[in-house]
């Protein structure tokens, strides 16, 4: 039969059907393969969003709501933050927002010339150079005063007092004779001589009761400068000894003026700075003058150091015991060029200084507690000692919100420069060890208590006692008794 197949041909078809159904069927599992893949990939690539707080970015939760701490919204995190940024567990991370709801601000630690304006208070003083003490070389009696108020102005050589003194006449006496044999025994004539200067006797003097032969019974007491007389310590008819104080008469054509200077402000004074002051009785008068003198000593009572300027006084309009306001201008320092921080950059523990750098090379904006060295103050700013480097960038305005962050995050801050966490809200665990305190509290007061109700109360307990004793009696109508 012609039409027959043979088996040879229905071999060869079978064979390309069953190979027709694998390649199908090869076909088919790579394409269910390729949808199920693309559905799981998918799946995996949604993103997770992680909440975060603005002013406590240590806060992540998995869904949106509000700061268990501050009660803000939260808002989404920055998840792009790599393992090299949170290599220094004392970090405080902070996101853009809360920078700007903090108004955080820093600057870089530069170089420069530190100076200050170093007030001063004080008051003119006399010039202790200028001061004529005189007392009473001899004893005697006040016979004559030409000084009769105190203040009155003198010159020098001018006649102030006549006194009688009979030692002055008994060593005149013995000049007198000392002179006639000023040839023969001229050491006997100079002692005598020089015993009348001594007593503030002068040339003229000396020469005159030479020439006179006879004793002057008044002796004159000239002034030896030009000035004020600032005390007057006697009278007419006062009888005075040897050594007694007189009269005190003060040159105040030129005064000093003795400015107080604490202990903070000796680092920026030297001898020759220049210093401004002004009087409260000449108003719109600035004096301009130079330092003169330090003093070496520190007063143990009112711990200042007194810094001396010299002012000229031609017309006396300085007065002394006015008080004086003084500005010095320095821009010299214990050192020069120095590393220069604001002050508002400095938080202050009372033995430590702290300051929050900004650390480098962050996606998020971090900070980190570093405590540092002080040197002078220079008005605005400190000269830092040391613990900072020039370049490196501190914050100076919010220093006090990234410390409040640093401490809720139990990170190194200003109170707790070691670090851990702290129980920031009454009933929450901050940390992940040990247990709530107000937890423990209450389970210990729950073992404590008694399951009665009773709570351990003594009164409470002796009624349920007498309540159980009460159950087991019986009572019949008019009549009690125990249970049989």
């Amino acid at each position: 039969m012609k039409n027959k197949i043979s088996k040879r041909d229905l071999i060869i078809m079978a064979s390309a059907l069953i190979i027709g159904l694998g390649i199908g069927k090869f076909a088919l599992g790579t394409s269910e393969e390729n949808i199920d893949g693309h559905n799981h990939e998918q799946v995996n690539e949604k993103e997770v969003v992680i909440w975060t707080c603005s002013m406590h970015p240590q806060i992540r939760m998995d869904e949106a709501g509000n700061c268990p701490i501050c009660g803000m919204e939260l808002i989404p995190a920055d998840v792009g933050v790599s393992d090299e940024e949170t290599s220094d567990p004392n970090e405080i991370q902070m996101t853009e927002s809360a920078i700007k709801l903090a108004d955080i601000q820093t600057i870089k630690v530069k170089r420069g010339m530190p100076d200050k304006s170093v007030f001063l208070f004080g008051k003119v003083k006399a010039d202790e150079r200028n001061i004529a003490q005189l007392t009473a070389r001899f004893g005697g009696r006040i016979e004559k005063l030409y000084v009769n108020f105190r203040g009155q102005n003198v010159k020098k050589g001018e006649k102030l007092a006549t006194i009688y003194s009979p030692d002055l006449i008994a060593a005149q006496r013995e000049l007198l004779e000392a002179s006639k044999y000023k040839e023969d025994n001229p050491q006997f004539y100079n002692a005598a001589k020089g015993k009348l200067k001594l007593w503030d006797l002068t040339d003229k003097q000396i020469e005159d009761i030479e020439n006179n032969g006879e004793p002057m019974v008044y002796f004159d007491i000239f002034s030896p400068i030009s000035g004020t007389v600032t005390r007057r310590d006697v009278a007419i008819g006062d009888y005075v000894k040897e050594g007694m104080s007189l009269l005190e008469v003060t040159d105040l054509s030129k005064v000093w003026v003795m400015f107080d200077a604490y202990e903070s402000d000796l680092p920026w004074i030297n001898k020759g700075d220049k210093l401004n002051f002004t009087l409260q009785s000449l108003p719109g008068k600035t004096y301009s003058t130079k330092v003169s003198y330090i003093d070496p000593f520190v007063d143990p009572a009112t711990r200042v150091t007194q810094v001396r300027v010299e002012v000229n006084n031609p017309n006396l309009k300085l007065k002394p015991d006015m008080f004086a306001n003084g500005v010095l201008e320095s821009n010299v320092a214990e050192q020069s060029n120095s590393l220069l921080i604001p002050k508002s950059a400095i938080l202050w523990t009372g033995k430590r200084a702290i300051v929050y750098v900004k650390v480098p090379n962050r996606k998020m904006p971090s900070f980190i507690h570093r405590e540092i060295d002080l040197g002078p103050e220079a008005g605005n700013f400190y000269v830092v000692a040391g613990g900072l480097m020039e370049g490196e960038e501190v914050a100076i305005n919010g220093v006090f919100k990234i410390d409040a962050s640093a401490q809720l995050a139990g990170k190194s801050s200003m109170m707790n420069p070691e670090g851990g966490k702290i129980n920031t809200m009454p009933g929450m665990d901050m940390g992940d060890e040990g247990t709530d305190v107000k937890e423990q509290k209450t389970d210990e007061e729950m073992q404590n208590m008694d399951m009665s109700g009773t709570n351990n109360d003594p009164k409470a307990a002796a009624a349920e006692k007498m309540k159980e004793e009460s159950s087991d009696m019986k009572c019949a109508p008019g009549k009690c008794g125990s249970a049989e």
